[in-house]
């Protein structure tokens, strides 16, 4: 063979080559879209313990990873919301789709008084804990956040105004924990990555998983239009908030309260991410888990006294919603279009900043939060 003469083999890939190139550019284009309302099914049926066949379970585990990357569930735009909604702390005894008012049921917005009670002894062994759990003079009592990408965006600037706050407690390290696109089911799974960084976040805040005792939780599911109308995708989220919090207790041993809050307003919503009236249905899912621990439901026990302690102590943080531009009677808070990003539901830096100040005024004026402000 002469020099530069092309052999067989090259010619051969010559010609096979650029056709091996388009097949994989097509397949690469041609990565199926998820059927979210096929996924929502196979969500709820593995929620429920059915098992899968291979296929099925194949298909699930794609749809779970490309909503932890932040797909949507629907890529046609949200149709606007017009519609109005009273705020579950306004609603009273009046009924919403058979469920009445208040966050903690029956019109109240504070929990009952042997809940208060049981509230504030728990808080009462929050204390400063060394790495290994002890009580320490020196010691660290750890606030996480648990949640998704909304909760981080807010949490974050929460972070910022508390730390430089004269009110905080200079014991109190504030850590969080939330993460984008890690929703309700994620947090239910002790194999996501994301308990590795919460681990990672915790020891670059110079603290241990035994410091944290206390958690701000605000989740949700996202695209819950595929789990079904109200109250089955508010159901699911419950399912998965339980077995969240059992993780939290597992992974966290000194947990003793957890604050839960639901989403912010979805009506600016230009996608299927959380838009209303879910957003304000989300709320049900916290109450009903307080309500549960309330009556004394063994899977939400937190009294060692009454058997295996499967949770924290459960109580409501700032409620979040406020039905748009309409003013909330007790404080005139309120959501603009401009506290929201393109999509209508993450936060803009104006969003944050609303939701940082509920959340740092909270926790500087109630009465179980004494752990977050200096004696």
């Amino acid at each position: 063979m002469l020099l530069g003469e092309p052999s067989a083999l090259v010619t051969h890939m010559k010609t096979f080559l650029p056709s091996v190139l388009l097949l994989a550019c097509t397949l690469a284009a041609a990565e199926p879209t998820i059927d979210w309302n096929r996924a929502g099914q196979l969500h709820q049926r593995a929620q429920r313990g059915e098992k899968l066949t291979p296929e099925e379970q194949v298909y699930y585990e794609r749809a779970k990873a490309a909503r932890a990357k932040g797909s949507q569930p629907s890529g046609a735009t949200q149709p606007k919301w017009t519609g109005h909604i009273t705020p579950l702390t306004e609603l009273g005894t009046a009924k919403y789709k058979g469920e009445d008012g208040g966050l903690y049921g029956g019109g109240k917005n504070e929990p009952p008084p042997s809940h208060l009670e049981a509230a504030l002894r728990e808080v009462a062994k929050i204390q400063p804990l060394d790495a290994e759990g002890k009580p320490a003079k020196d010691g660290k009592v750890v606030l996480l956040s648990v949640g998704m990408s909304n909760t981080t965006q807010s949490y974050s600037r929460f972070k910022q105004l508390a730390d430089r706050d004269d009110a905080k407690s200079p014991q109190l390290v504030i850590v969080d924990g939330a993460q984008g696109g890690q929703t309700g089911m994620r947090w239910a799974d002790l194999k996501t990555p994301l308990w590795a960084e919460v681990e990672n976040r915790l020891q670059r805040a110079g603290v241990s998983a035994r410091q944290v005792q206390v958690i701000w939780m605000k989740q949700a599911e996202a695209g819950p239009a595929s789990l079904g109308d109200f109250p089955r995708h508010a159901l699911v989220l419950k399912t998965n908030l339980v077995t969240s919090l059992h993780n939290l207790k597992a992974k966290f041993p000194n947990l003793r309260v957890a604050y839960l809050s639901s989403r912010t307003y979805g009506g600016y919503a230009t996608t299927g991410l959380n838009p209303e009236p879910y957003a304000f249905e989300t709320a049900f899912a916290p109450r009903w888990l307080v309500q549960d621990q309330i009556a004394g439901k063994p899977e939400l026990n937190y009294d060692a006294a009454r058997g295996p302690v499967k949770a924290p102590l459960l109580l409501w943080g700032p409620y979040l919603w406020a039905d748009g531009e309409t003013p909330r009677k007790a404080d005139g808070f309120l959501y603009r279009k401009e506290d929201f990003a393109n999509d209508g539901t993450h936060p803009t830096s104006a969003g944050q900043q609303k939701v940082a100040e509920l959340l740092l005024k909270f926790f500087k004026g109630d009465a179980t939060a004494k752990w977050f402000r200096k004696e």
